[in-house]
């Protein structure tokens, strides 16, 4: 099996390498470290299995995927990466890739995951399996809310239509988010709290900010009620 190893740092590139030591039959082929030399690499080299760092220090690895899937639909794309956040699960899942493993899953889950890619299926680290459960959940009560809205039956009137699409743009980490500060928590609270970083937090606080079309975070919880979201 050959592979296409598209990761920028040392420490993960050396890991990677160790994980897959354990499969005789794998070989890292080709080991890029940013998405330039990557998208170059793909343009000229045939690859069984794709491993792909979403953040890269001159793009998003979604677009290597993109491009991946582009030239080959049957390549197997494996996402390892630190971040949990439910929108870059949805994206790098929706640009093709066929699983989805967290860098600080076990060795052995790192060779399950590997295992499984070879027998065709999709691996999924459990944050990430719970995460899109949860999304599916959210998406399918939505759809069933909206669905009687718009029969007039017992649902939902315009303001919570308004109120559902606002939900649905906002991710769960950004919820989780939301419902903290409404509670009180600062950024940095916040963020040891959910255990990520506080540039993490403000990053989607921000995106909050942008999708509420407010301006801090008193206005967000302030709107964020007047809709019904909290």
């Amino acid at each position: 099996m050959r592979i296409l190893l598209i990761e920028d740092e040392p420490l993960w590139q050396q890991n990677l390498a160790q994980a897959l030591s354990r499969f005789a039959a794998c070989e890292i082929a080709t080991t890029c470290g940013n998405l330039a030399s990557a998208c170059e690499v793909l343009k000229v080299s045939k690859f069984d299995l794709i491993i792909v760092d979403l953040v890269l220090p001159d793009g998003s690895g979604i677009e290597a995927i993109k491009l991946a899937r582009k030239l080959d639909s049957s390549v197997e794309i494996l996402v390892a990466t630190v971040f949990d956040d439910e929108q870059k699960v949805v994206n790098s899942i929706q640009a093709g890739a066929t699983g989805y493993l967290l860098k600080d899953s076990t060795p052995d889950q790192w060779h399950q995951a590997i295992a499984d890619i070879c027998r065709g299926y999709s691996p999924l680290s459990p944050k990430v399996s719970r995460l899109i459960l949860k999304r599916l959940q959210l998406d399918a009560q939505d759809r069933a809310d909206y669905g009687a809205a718009l029969r007039g039956k017992e649902g939902p009137g315009h303001g919570d239509v308004e109120q559902m699409s606002l939900r649905t743009k906002l991710t769960l980490r950004e919820l989780e988010v939301l419902r903290y500060v409404a509670r009180g928590l600062t950024m940095v609270e916040a963020a040891r709290v959910m255990k990520i970083s506080e540039t993490t937090v403000r990053t989607h606080a921000r995106s909050i900010y942008r999708k509420l079309d407010v301006s801090g975070h008193g206005e967000a919880v302030f709107e964020a009620r007047r809709l019904g979201i909290l």
